[in-house]
Parts: C-alpha cells; structure tokens; sequence
C-alpha cells in the first residue's frame, strides 16, 4: 500500500543530500570540536564552517549562532536564560495564547519563579493584533515571544509588525519560527527578531538538532551547566553529524523556498478547496490566505479527529489532529480552542501538512477516502453539533 504522508508539520524525511553531509561524521570524522588534536581540529572546522552557512542563511553573524540539541530546547534558553539574566530589568514577559507548549509550559514554570506573564488572545483566524500587544506592554515588560507561524493552524502572524511594537519600547523579541524554516523568510534583520528559534526535523534535516538566533549585546543564563561549549550557554559535546545536516537543511530550505512554497500553496489551495465542497459541515482552521503554504487544517463536525486519523491511516494517508507533541493527550486542542472553538467541536479536528512528495493526485484520492470515513463515521456518531457555533468562518 502506498503511503501518503501529510503531516509534515510534525517531522519531514532527511534529505538524501543531508544524509550525505553528515554521513563522514558518524565515522570517519568522529572527533570532539574541543580536542586539541587533528582530529578535533577537523570536527572545529566543520562546527564554525556550519555556524557560517547558518548565520549567512539568516542573516545573522557567527557569533550570534547557538546550537541546541531540539527546537524546544532553543526556546527553553531563550525563555529562562534571558529571564533569569535580565531580571533586574523587570518580570513580565508577553506571549500568545496559541503558541507551542515549549513556549507555554516555560511562561507557566516562569511564573512560579516569580514573573508575570500576559497570554494575549488572539482572533478566530489565530492572529495577535499589534494594538493588543501595543497595550499589554508595560514598565516591567522585560520579553515578547510570539510564534512566526502556528504549527497546528497555519497561521502567519506580522512578526516584523509585531517586533516593531516591542522594539519601540526597547523589549526583546523572540519568536519561535520551527515551522517557518524553508517556508518563509527567516532573515532575522528583515523580522526585527531579537532572538529566534529553529530545528532541523521540519526542514528536511536531522531530528535532536536545533539552533537559537540571540541578536549581538542580548545577554543569556545558561540552563544547561558543564564544558562551557557554545560560548559557554548550552555545554555538552556538540552533535558534529546534526549540525552538519541542520546547517545543509536549512541552506536548501531556503535556496529553494519561493518556488517550493508556490507549488505546495497551489496544492494546499487545492486540497483545501476540495474538503471544503466534498464534505459537508467542514470548516478551515486559521487564517485563509495568511498561512503557510502547507498547512491545511480543518475542523469537521459530528466524528472525532482521532476516530479520522485512524481510519486515514489504515488507507495508507498520515495525517494528524494538531501538534505531534500533545497528540497523546484527551484535551482538545489548546490553539483551537483559543480560537474560539468549544471543546466538542475543537475533538473534531483534522491537519494535512504537505511537503516535497506531495502531489495533486495524493490530494485527489485523500479527500476520496476521508469523504467516505466521515459519512461512515457520521452514521454511528452519537453526536450532531449545531452548525450555529461555526458562525463567522
């Protein structure tokens, strides 16, 4: 059975050309970058050569390139290690109400260490608005983090807009942009970002790898305590094979970002159209046009989102309701709830996320076979939601 993978916002396949570029490290170039030997010297130069085509990609120097081991351990630094070195300057740092749970979770175990948080509602098309930002911000306002682009809905926030506001009132900006890398403009300069937060498992690289932007003159706390590597804020011997990769990833990505990303907006454009008219009582998540151009995300009435990505991936179609990272949970989804969706409807979730294999045929026969599980599943669901609260979208 042919498999359909639409749920690209969770993780991509390596890139044949990434596996290449890491390949010699796993054997040949074993060295530890620390090492004052041949053989830590060449794992030095492939280490700064990375950090190079990183910074060069976004914009950025060198040196204001840290490298993780994961996207949520950027945000992680990112969140505590400013807080926590900057808290003579204040405690209250500004955020959204649908970003990732690295996001939410840090704000909610910062409050216990005594800073405030502001969690701004956003409309029913996910979006933060520059006003409410504008008002939130206040004398203690020390951070603003706001997702660059939603990982469940699609939704593109005016990140430049946005960093503005924060930069007028000379409070950082960091943004989370992990589903941005490939699909968007991540030029940190461009974006006004302060810092920014990318991995390498949703732009074709390796898994376990991620980086953190931190503009020039920011200062950060550790959170990880050891041999001082990365410039003493992230210790631990660097993954050599994973930046390699992360670094080839990223560059590809975005070489080949604008004629990618009009192919799979046709495509998501497409498949977005066809649910729409093929299944009744369906609804687009997220904005219509302000969204990535792979993400398509539905909310389907009276069938659960599980019961859907069940019966997909017995035909062969991986899909998912929301984030990978909660997708064990029995909550409803927090984005869409904040959204304005009520519980019963947010259980009715559906996410395609497309990428490099997707194609039109791909579409044609997913929503052939979604149409068909709905009305199976519609016929032994004992619930019938009124139409009335998907009023407006």
């Amino acid at each position: 059975m042919k498999i359909i993978y639409f749920d690209n916002a969770a993780t991509t396949p390596t890139r044949t050309e990434v596996v290449k570029a890491m390949a010699p490290f796993w054997t040949d170039n074993y060295g530890n970058p620390g090492s004052l030997h041949a053989k830590g010297f060449e794992a030095r130069a492939a280490l700064d050569k990375a950090r190079e085509t990183v910074a060069r990609t976004l914009g950025a120097s060198p040196s204001e390139i840290l490298f993780t081991g994961s996207g949520t351990e950027s945000v992680n630094l990112a969140l505590f290690g400013f807080c926590r070195a900057n808290r003579q300057k204040g405690n209250h740092i500004i955020t959204q109400k649908t970003e990732h749970h690295a996001v939410l979770d840090s704000c909610k175990a910062l409050e216990k260490e005594g800073f405030a948080v502001t969690y701004l509602d956003v409309d029913k098309q996910g979006l933060v608005s520059r006003e409410a930002l504008e008002r939130a911000i206040r004398k203690e306002t020390i951070l603003v983090t706001i997702m660059y682009a939603n990982n469940e809905i699609g939704t593109v926030q005016s990140i430049q807009e946005l960093a503005s506001v924060a930069r007028a009132h000379n409070v950082t900006f960091h943004t989370d942009a992990c589903q941005a890398g490939g699909a968007l403009d991540v030029d940190v300069r461009q974006l006004n970002a302060d810092m920014m937060t990318l991995n390498g498992s949703k732009i074709y690289g390796p898994k376990g790898v991620g980086m953190l932007y931190v503009r020039a003159g920011i200062k950060l706390q550790p959170v990880i305590y050891g041999g001082g590597q990365e410039g003493g804020l992230r210790s631990g011997t660097e993954n050599i094979a994973g930046i390699v990769g992360f670094a080839t990833a990223l560059s590809l990505a975005q070489k080949g970002r604008e004629k990618e990303s009009k192919r799979l907006a046709a495509l998501r454009d497409y498949l977005i159209s066809k649910v729409l008219k093929e299944i009744p009582r369906s609804y687009l998540n997220g904005h219509p046009t302000q969204r990535l151009p792979n993400n398509a995300s539905f909310t389907i009435l009276d069938v659960e989102g599980e019961s859907m990505i069940l019966r997909l991936s017995e035909k062969g179609i991986c899909a998912s309701t929301g984030s990978a990272c909660t997708s064990r949970s029995l909550e409803p989804s927090h984005v869409l709830q904040a959204i304005g969706l009520p519980k019963e409807v947010a259980h009715g979730s559906l996410r395609f996320s497309l990428g490099k294999s997707s194609t039109k045929t791909d579409a044609d026969y997913t929503v052939k076979t979604l149409k068909g599980i709905v009305e199976e599943l519609r016929k032994i669901s004992p619930i019938r939601i009124n139409e009335s609260v998907m009023r407006g979208r």
